[in-house]
């Protein structure tokens, strides 16, 4: 299925150099901070490096906005707090085979080493720090250790990444970057060391609830049989290895923990706080992306979208006012604000892309500005055209854990999350036909209203969490 305006067919250097050069000139971007002389709690600012975050395998920048929440409430200038966004975020099958709308190895190296030299530039800064989550890993490491990255690069973040794979073997996943008998895996990880000398390492991991760290093939589609790894398939030999218990593949990147190893590593001392520090008005942004054939998803800009935000009331999700808070029709860019919000109101997100379901998105209040608030459109399932309305609850930054967290869809505990080690971050509910009605999402402490949209006018539903 195309999303959006998408073309058929699109040339994966043309595409790359199209990304690149949308960043180059975001009109979404933040205006910097004004760089302090020394960051509050003794810090000269002039000692920190510029930070990019890399984001892992079908993801986007917008998961590290509330990291970069926390670095703000921490008083570290926002200018040099960078996330990209790489093109094609899914791996090929067989990193040698070219993949419509996937990338490579290679790809994803050079990508990142463009975006370091512009964030230096514009940054006037020595050295970056680069902090990746799972997939982001392996594009850190390749970029360091084949790309001249060690020259620029002063700390690197490793969490939850595939350091030696999700499987090690010589028949399955043949070819895979995540292979740890693959080529790709086997050089970067040769060597009495498999860090970089003159660059300072850090991997975060969980202690058994990394769903890709397990000696069991279920999460990689081969349940029963033995991976070749173990729970610490993260760790790096040369490199400062922390373990975070109870947190999953994600969380070991985003979660509040994983925020204080990393500032700490980086700054050389622990935050101050690990709370977010609310904004009056924040103000927000960022890009609609879309859908490629194949319902793969890639981080292109989609022209021709429709936004709309309304303010919705926070106990029913019902909209506020007859009319949006804020509309707008994308451009090339993809842009889709900026807007002012409050930081305490809950909002309904609405995007329109030729091409894919009308999509829903009910979201608590947001804290802080953002210019990597970027939106996708959601995707039917398989039988949803037989619901009267589908609703889904979605944790970027996390996946659902039984006994671990509470998660309730409607008052019942959604189907479709797995038992065990969490990996799921979607649950969905299909609803019979009937009149529009308040559906609560419930995550832990928190609680997101939204309403319930009819299928047959091509609408998805669902609540987005930060945490």
């Amino acid at each position: 299925m195309a999303g959006g305006n998408l073309p058929a067919r699109i040339g994966r250097r043309s595409a790359i150099a199209a990304g690149f050069a949308a960043a180059m000139v975001d009109p979404a971007r933040a205006q910097p901070a004004p760089d302090q002389r020394q960051q509050r709690g003794g810090v000269p600012t002039a000692r920190l490096p510029a930070i990019v975050f890399v984001h892992g395998n079908g993801d986007t920048a917008a998961l590290w906005h509330t990291t970069i929440w926390r670095f703000e409430s921490n008083f570290y200038p926002r200018n040099l707090l960078q996330a990209i966004d790489l093109t094609y975020p899914l791996a090929r099958s067989d990193d040698s085979r070219p993949q419509p709308f996937r990338s490579s190895t290679t790809d994803q190296r050079e990508e990142l080493a463009a975006f370091v030299k512009k964030v230096l530039f514009e940054t006037r800064r020595r050295k970056v720090a680069l902090v990746g989550s799972s997939r982001g890993g392996n594009a850190i490491r390749n970029y360091l250790k084949n790309g001249g990255g060690s020259e620029v690069v002063s700390h690197a973040v490793l969490c939850g990444a595939t350091n030696h794979g999700v499987i090690i073997s010589d028949t399955a996943l043949k070819g895979s970057e995540f292979n740890g008998a693959g080529p790709f895996l086997r050089q970067l990880n040769d060597g009495p060391t498999e860090t970089v000398a003159g660059v300072a390492f850090l991997t975060l991991r969980s202690d058994k609830l990394d769903k890709f760290a397990q000696p069991d093939g279920q999460f990689i589609g081969m349940p029963g049989k033995p991976t070749g790894i173990s729970y610490d398939a993260p760790e790096l030999k040369g490199a400062n290895n922390i373990v975070l218990p109870g947190l999953d593949h994600r969380e070991v990147a985003f979660d509040k923990l994983a925020f204080q190893k990393t500032y700490g590593f980086i700054v050389g001392r622990p935050p101050t706080t690990l709370f977010i520090a609310s904004e009056r008005e924040p103000v927000l942004n960022g890009r609609v992306t879309g859908v490629a054939e194949g319902g793969v998803y890639t981080n292109l800009p989609v022209a021709g979208a429709t936004m709309e935000i309304w303010e919705v009331d926070a106990r029913s999700g019902e909209r506020k006012a007859p009319a949006p808070v804020h509309r707008r029709v994308t451009g090339t860019d993809g842009v889709w604000g900026p807007f002012k919000a409050r930081q305490d109101a809950y909002h309904e997100f609405v995007i329109a892309v030729s091409g894919s379901p009308i999509t829903h998105i009910y979201r608590s209040p947001f804290l802080r500005s953002s210019d990597v608030i970027h939106l996708r459109p959601g995707q039917f399932a398989k039988d949803d055209e037989k619901a009267g309305a589908v609703v889904m609850m979605t944790r970027p930054r996390g996946y659902f854990g039984h006994g671990r967290d509470k998660f309730l869809l409607d008052g019942k505990v959604p189907g479709g999350v797995n038992e065990g080690v969490p990996g799921t971050s979607i649950a969905r509910l299909a609803l019979p036909e009937g009149p529009i009605r308040t559906v609560a999402a419930v995550f832990n402490l928190e609680t997101i209203p939204m309403r319930t949209w009819p299928v047959k006018e091509n609408r998805l539903v669902m609540a987005e969490f930060h945490n």
